[in-house]
């Protein structure tokens, strides 16, 4: 399980790059990340080598931010992969809030970020089946 970070981008010319220079000025790079708007702001969530950090930085630029669970899977890269994935989800009954993806190091496969309603549920179902869940303290997985 990693923590992602959720924060609040008013919807305006120039928010997103502020945040992103308040993380470069930090020395803070973003792993993974995904933009949602709505009228008045986006949620850019996003992973990063160290959460706790990132969330004060980004506070004290006052940024709103909120920190959440979430499950990383290395999906197999082709037709099919992400389908079989979502089987053993639904074989489990768990329910997903939201996923995004970004490529993998060229190893023929690609990360799910998943956003389930129960995570800790979700972890442990998931923890059985022979899903390479990510963990980037562990060297291949």
């Amino acid at each position: 399980m990693l923590q992602q970070l959720s924060v609040f981008v008013e919807n305006r010319p120039g928010a997103l790059s502020r945040l992103c220079g308040v993380l470069e000025d930090n020395g803070i790079d973003m792993r993974a990340l995904s933009l949602a708007d709505t009228q008045q702001f986006g949620i850019l969530r996003m992973l990063v080598p160290d959460p706790g950090t990132a969330k004060s930085v980004l506070e004290k630029a006052g940024f709103t931010v909120k920190t959440t669970d979430v499950i990383v899977l290395r999906v197999a890269d082709r037709a099919g992969g992400l389908a079989e994935v979502m089987r053993i989800i639904d074989r489990h009954g768990l329910s997903v809030e939201y996923m995004y993806a970004f490529p993998s190091s060229g190893d023929g496969t690609a990360m799910i970020v998943f956003r389930f309603s129960d995570t800790a549920d979700a972890l442990e179902k998931l923890s059985g089946e022979k899903l390479p869940i990510f963990d980037p303290d562990v060297p291949g997985k």
